[in-house]
């Protein structure tokens, strides 16, 4: 699509902050309202289309596709939502380890024990690990203390973790990092333990590192998301 517009601003509503191209508001795909719950994301999001050139490139806007996702699908399927984040914590990363080469098994206790002790004294999640890749079953009522930690987070900051568990693999790192006890960069080297160890090994792929690269920076991006509607501007 052609950059139709010149001038790009940010305006508060009575509902929020709303983004203007040429003064008129930005809709979602589904035709809402784009309206954001700080100005500190309205701003990132405007930046993203001042950033544009005279062709708009959607993939270059993850802050707007994010709150789009949000607004269209999150804020009305709020329970399917954290229902979909929770089958991270039933097949949480951290909870399953390699018992050879010890090197490795030795990385993982180092890496992963501190978070799952964090799980356990913040939300009572006492989480079953296992050696190998068969699945261990997690207790009842550690879902239960998954899902009401879910339940505390606003529609913005749900979608930010969905995408941090998906890309790490892990509910409990998803946690940490929109709760602010663990940086995103961080968390994704702590879910790449296991490719960090084959690589010091075997080599760097080139296509994996790229592929790694990018995965990196959509995590960014989330975390993004969520510290700027973590933050009520002023």
């Amino acid at each position: 699509m052609k950059r139709f517009y010149k001038e790009v601003s940010i305006a508060p509503t009575e509902r929020g902050f709303a983004v203007l191209l040429d003064g008129k508001p930005v809709k979602t795909p589904a035709r809402n309202a784009l309206l954001l719950p700080t100005e500190r994301l309205a701003a990132a999001i405007a930046q993203e289309w001042q950033a544009q050139g005279e062709t708009i490139i959607a993939t270059s806007m993850p802050l707007l596709r994010l709150a789009n996702t949000v607004l269209d699908g999150v804020t009305v399927n709020r329970e399917d939502v954290i229902t979909a984040i929770l089958r991270f914590g039933e097949n949480d990363l951290l909870c399953y380890r390699a018992h050879h080469p010890p090197e490795l098994a030795k990385r993982q206790c180092e890496g992963w024990d501190p978070l799952l002790d964090w799980a356990r004294q913040r939300w009572s999640a006492r989480m079953n690990c296992a050696a190998g890749v068969g699945h261990v079953d997690q207790s009842p009522d550690t879902l239960v203390a998954l899902r009401e930690a879910l339940s505390n987070h606003d529609a913005f900051t749900l979608a930010g973790l969905h995408v941090v568990a998906s890309i790490t693999g892990s509910l409990v790192l998803g946690l940490a990092v929109v709760e602010g006890y663990i940086p995103g960069a961080y968390a994704f080297e702590l879910s790449r333990i296991d490719e960090t160890y084959q690589a010091e090994k075997w080599g760097t792929d080139a296509e994996a590192a790229k592929r790694a690269t990018a995965l990196a920076h959509e995590l960014d991006k989330a975390v993004e998301l969520v510290a700027a509607v973590s933050q009520k501007s002023n």
